[in-house]
């Protein structure tokens, strides 16, 4: 059985995968000032951020039409999964189930599930790497979307960010807590739960921020030894790379990914944010 699987630009690939036949990214808008571009191929993460930086608006996003879910669900393949973000930050994932509905209304039938991430970017990648492992199995479609389930819901999503402004502004944190973590130099650590955001902690300085975001990982994180290690980063490698080592010295993990983020990641990040997903 041939599969398909289509992520949100929200979710991150490693290049490899971007011309992987098995997979597809569908592009959300976004707009910052008067500039505005679709979140593809073409993004200029530089470009973006200082666009961001030297705008006095906050950036948004549109998420991609039910139309453009449909047409990516026509193709050979006989089951076909979508991975978008979190549905209490965009409505991506309404227009998914759309997309999906207005496919079977035009063409048919066809074993499509739609997956609400509860997270983003890395935790977008896991849910689309674990359908990929399971479909090389040959497991059948129903026990794979069961098993999706289970796995996004055991999954740990945490990040720091350097700058909340756009968090703030997008009514994503109260905005006494971002303007205290600007002024004071605290790092909040966030964790995404059930798709929502919530503050679990904060240190003074970046460096501590994630370090204590690393040893929050590790306390709470279960039978690592066969999961991914995903972790994403704003213009920001060694901080990557420092999270990873500080994770790796306590417990031992299948595999680790670090990718650098795309376009709405990079608007949520902001420059210097880091994402940890187990």
């Amino acid at each position: 059985m041939s599969y398909k699987i289509i992520l949100d630009s929200c979710g991150e690939l490693p290049p490899q995968y971007k011309v992987d036949e098995r997979f597809e990214i569908v592009p959300l808008g976004i707009e910052v000032g008067d500039y505005q571009i679709m979140d593809d191929e073409n993004f200029d993460q530089k470009e973006f951020l200082a666009k961001v930086a030297a705008c006095p608006t906050c950036p948004k996003s549109s998420c991609p039409s039910p139309e453009s879910y449909m047409e990516a669900c026509r193709c050979g393949a006989n089951h076909v999964y979508i991975v978008t973000l979190s549905s209490k930050l965009s409505g991506s994932y309404n227009s998914a189930v759309l997309g999906k509905n207005l496919y079977h209304e035009k063409y048919g039938e066809k074993d499509i599930y739609v997956c609400d991430s509860q997270s983003a970017s890395c935790g977008e990648t896991q849910i689309a790497f674990r359908a990929m492992e399971m479909e090389e199995e040959g497991r059948p479609f129903e026990e794979i979307v069961k098993e999706l389930e289970k796995f996004r819901d055991g999954l740990k999503t945490f990040f720091v960010l350097d700058n909340l402004e756009t968090l703030r502004k997008n009514g994503r944190l109260s905005g006494v807590k971002a303007l205290v973590a600007t002024t004071l130099s605290v790092k909040p650590l966030m964790e995404g739960q059930q798709g929502a955001i919530v503050q679990r902690g904060q240190a003074i300085g970046i460096k501590k921020g994630l370090a204590k975001m690393a040893d929050t990982l590790v306390k709470e994180a279960s039978d690592t030894e066969g999961k991914k290690l995903m972790i994403t980063h704003c213009n920001c490698p060694d901080r990557a790379a420092l999270v990873r080592d500080a994770i790796l010295k306590e417990i031992k993990v299948k595999d680790v990914l670090i990718m650098d983020t795309a376009g709405i990641s990079s608007m949520y990040a902001n420059d210097g944010g880091v994402i940890v997903t187990l």
